[in-house]
Parts: C-alpha cells; sequence; structure tokens
C-alpha cells in the first residue's frame, strides 16, 4: 500500500476548519424542547487551530437543547513527560478540566465533558492495567470508555493489533461498566 500524497493539514487534523465554508449553511431548530447529548466531540489547540471549551460552548449554543457532550481521545493533551504508557492520561485530565469548567454555568446550561472516552494502549495487555487505573481516577466517575485504534489486514505482512487486544480488552471489560441507555 503506497502512503498517501495527500497535504498534511497546518493542524495536523484531517482538514483544516473552512470559517468560510461553515458559514454557508445555517441549520433551523426543529425542536428546541428535545434534550439532545452529544456523543462524539473533540477539543484541541495544536497547529494554531484551536477548539477549546469557547468555541464548543458556542457551536452548541445555537438553539438546539444540548444537554451534554461526550468527550472523545483524539491524541490532544498528552501529558509531556511520563512513562509512554501514562501520556494518554493528560487528556482524561484535560477533559476533566473542561467538564469542571461547564459546571461553574460559565459557558452555558450543557454539560461539556459529562462523558469522556479516553485512550490505552491495550497491547500492552495486562500492563494495560495502570493505565485504566489513572484515568478511571483522572476522569473524576467520568470515564465511559477506552477508544483505541485497530488495524487489520488479511496479508500477514501487515501488523494485525486485534487478534492480540483480547486480555487488555479484557482488563478494560474489568474496570469500566457499559452504561446503555443513560446519558454521560
Amino acid at each position: 500500500m503506497a502512503a498517501s500524497t495527500a497535504p498534511a493539514s497546518i493542524s495536523g487534523l484531517f482538514a483544516d476548519p473552512r470559517e468560510d465554508w461553515l458559514a454557508l449553511h445555517s441549520e433551523a431548530v426543529l425542536d428546541p424542547a428535545q434534550p439532545i447529548v452529544d456523543p462524539h466531540h473533540h477539543l484541541w489547540n495544536r497547529g494554531g487551530q484551536r477548539y477549546l471549551i469557547e468555541e464548543m460552548a458556542g457551536d452548541i449554543g445555537s438553539g438546539h437543547n444540548i444537554v451534554s457532550t461526550v468527550y472523545v481521545d483524539c491524541r490532544s493533551m498528552y501529558r509531556a513527560e511520563g512513562p509512554d504508557a501514562l501520556r494518554p492520561v493528560g487528556e482524561v485530565e484535560f477533559a476533566t478540566g473542561v467538564a469542571h469548567m461547564s459546571a461553574s454555568g460559565a459557558y452555558g446550561k450543557a454539560r461539556i465533558c459529562a462523558g469522556i472516552v479516553g485512550h490505552a494502549n491495550l497491547l500492552l495487555g495486562e500492563g494495560a492495567r495502570a493505565v485504566l487505573e489513572a484515568e478511571i481516577a483522572a476522569g473524576n466517575g467520568r470515564l465511559r470508555g477506552i477508544r483505541h485504534s485497530s488495524a487489520w489486514d488479511a496479508d500477514p505482512s501487515v501488523a494485525a493489533t486485534w487478534p492480540r487486544v483480547d486480555r487488555g480488552q479484557a482488563r478494560a471489560r474489568d474496570r469500566l461498566s457499559v452504561c446503555e441507555g443513560s446519558s454521560p
């Protein structure tokens, strides 16, 4: 498989935001009383691109009844120091800090980052336990799951991560509960 020849974005994101394009359309609010949980969003400040609590609050304050959001890992605000395995804990700490800011009410009524999906390298197997425990503590009751990107290909020369994840996934299931049918 050939490497992508697409130019890298300034921010390192898939594509840099285009405010001119975003301004071309405004979505009508269909039911302003309908409570909505935004189940997947990211926050970042990198490469000259910023999308933090102020920008998020502006986007969700458009008239829809967004009551809470779930922050999902995007490799943002990892710890700069310490063991590599524990660096993703910094992102959970960051999202928890945003949740505390949101709880002040200063950014609107929605509870931003009410739920958090972090990252742990499940290929660590039993070694993932320390990361999961640190993220559970850092999440202060908000951690809802782990995002672990995986790869698989029929070609044995391509590294396949999922067959080796079983032990780490089992550890994640032991430490995190599934909250079906409830909001964050």
